[in-house]
């Protein structure tokens, strides 16, 4: 219990001190060290999403709760049950935007630059959520789910068409009022089925819809990981380059030290022989 709770105040250090203070709470972790050890540092995208869970969690939650509200709405329509999925989904957005505003403030407030590709990596984390990761404890961004959200669940079967009755004439024919009320029924019956149908096709329109924007979201999620990546690589060669050009300084200055030490040397010597000479 004291080694998790502080594994979750590492989660909530700034970002620029989780990496020594991951690493001294490896070293006193003892046996469960190297687990510790191999935490990864968020993106600032993860992190961010990580301090709302930690700063504010009547959104976080609210946000979770309209998250999975919409996939068990996804789940009944598609099982052929009833559910409200223009509702669910609207109440999802509402979710991730309120989200969204709260999770860029807390990066200003951090200090930290919010660039549109960090702001869309929060965004597409937001609308991932919930994530296998535990709440509060992201180690990377996320990419919201297509098709694979309806992994394991089984679509309703077509309801079975049952031929139309008719009745025999050796055993009499209908009267005119009971053959108006059958009309009727029959005619109530297409108008339902009818109805029905233009449900299941909005709604499956309404998924697909959902599913392409979903993909078009993780297609953004893999640039913006590409730019993190290219960022971090031209960090780290700007890094390299100012620890070079540090050292060519510093070399340089060592080598005019010793050039002057050396001609004083050599003045001195010639003084000497001057003076040894007289």
């Amino acid at each position: 219990m004291a080694q998790e709770s502080a594994i979750d105040r590492l989660f909530q250090l700034p970002l620029n001190e989780f990496t020594q203070a991951r690493n001294a709470l490896a070293k006193d972790a003892g046996k469960e060290g190297a687990e510790i050890r191999d935490l990864t540092k968020p993106p600032l995208a993860a992190w961010a999403v990580n301090q709302l869970y930690w700063q504010d969690r009547d959104t976080y939650d609210a946000l979770i709760d309209a998250a999975d509200e919409m996939r068990r709405t996804h789940k009944a329509i598609i099982e052929g049950k009833r559910g409200d999925l223009r509702n669910a989904g609207r109440e999802h957005e509402l979710a991730i935007d309120t989200a969204l505003k709260a999770t860029l403030a807390i990066l200003k407030a951090s200090g930290n630059p919010v660039t549109e590709a960090t702001r869309q990596a929060v965004l597409n984390t937001l609308r991932a959520l919930p994530a296998t990761e535990p709440s509060g404890r992201l180690t990377r961004t996320l990419s919201p789910g297509g098709f694979e959200m309806l992994a394991g669940i089984t679509p309703a079967a077509a309801p079975a068409r049952t031929a139309k009755k008719t009745q025999s004439p050796a055993k009499g024919h209908a009267t005119p009022t009971e053959s108006k009320v059958q009309q009727d029924a029959a005619r109530q019956r297409e108008q339902r089925a009818a109805a029905e149908r233009a449900v299941r096709d909005a709604e499956q329109k309404a998924r697909h819809a959902e599913f392409e924007a979903a993909r078009a979201a993780r297609e953004a999620a893999k640039a913006v990981r590409r730019l993190e990546e290219a960022q971090r690589a031209l960090d780290e060669a700007t890094t390299e380059f100012d620890d070079a050009q540090r050292h060519a300084k510093k070399t340089e200055r060592e080598s005019e030290a010793a050039a002057l030490r050396s001609r004083a040397a050599h003045e001195a010597v010639e003084a000497a022989k001057t003076k040894s000479k007289r």
